[in-house]
């Protein structure tokens, strides 16, 4: 499958094979792409909880509206991300560049986003999206569906995953084998509506 492919066929599927596992190797393939994903300043503040205990995932469920996707699909993936990353060592996110552009970027980071909490919050939704979609399209590829999700109680969620302070949830990315195809499109807007030329009039 191209990623043309991928795109146009990847939907949001709500129902998944309960039965079905995924293989330690399939995970570990779908991350390492997530892990692809850009991050401005390369921060990679994106942190992956995959929830695969059954009790918690069932907890979660709960927190969630009861939705079936979160216990059925094989893969529960909460997408959080670190905040203040771009404080935590941040050297080892150029380390194997050349030194000219460790002394520029590396204090760069700092300057970017040091006392600018808003940016630090937009970045982490912004990277998060982008593992998303990453994650999305790696699983469609692989011959999985998935489901991005926001359906469910933050805080609540924070708590059973105990989230550390200084991190933020994103969303969910459920990933498994359908059971039913998703429900048709539901109608999609123009490009000349949605795709601007230099400025809006």
């Amino acid at each position: 499958m191209n990623v043309s492919q991928a795109i146009t066929t990847r939907r949001a599927v709500k129902w998944y094979d309960p039965e079905h596992r995924m293989s330690a190797g399939e995970i570990e393939q779908l991350m390492s792409l997530a892990m692809h994903a850009p991050t401005a300043f390369n921060i990679q503040n994106w942190r992956f909880v995959l929830v695969q205990d059954p009790e918690l995932r069932k907890q979660v469920r709960a927190a969630s509206w009861d939705q079936a996707q979160v216990t059925d699909a094989s893969l529960l993936v909460v997408l959080t991300a670190d905040l203040k990353s771009w404080e935590k060592e941040p050297s080892r996110y150029w380390k194997d560049a050349p030194q000219p552009v460790r002394d520029y970027l590396v204090p760069a980071i700092g300057q970017y986003y040091s006392g600018r909490d808003a940016v630090q919050r937009d970045e982490a939704m912004r990277s998060c999206g982008m593992a998303a979609m990453t994650l999305m399209l790696a699983a469609r590829e692989m011959g999985y569906d998935s489901c991005p999700m926001d359906g469910f109680d933050f805080d609540a969620v924070g708590k059973l995953i105990n989230l550390p302070a200084d991190h933020v949830i994103s969303m969910f990315v459920v990933i498994g084998k359908k059971l039913q195809e998703a429900q048709p499109r539901g109608g999609q807007l123009p490009m000349d509506e949605v795709v601007i030329s230099n400025k809006f009039a």
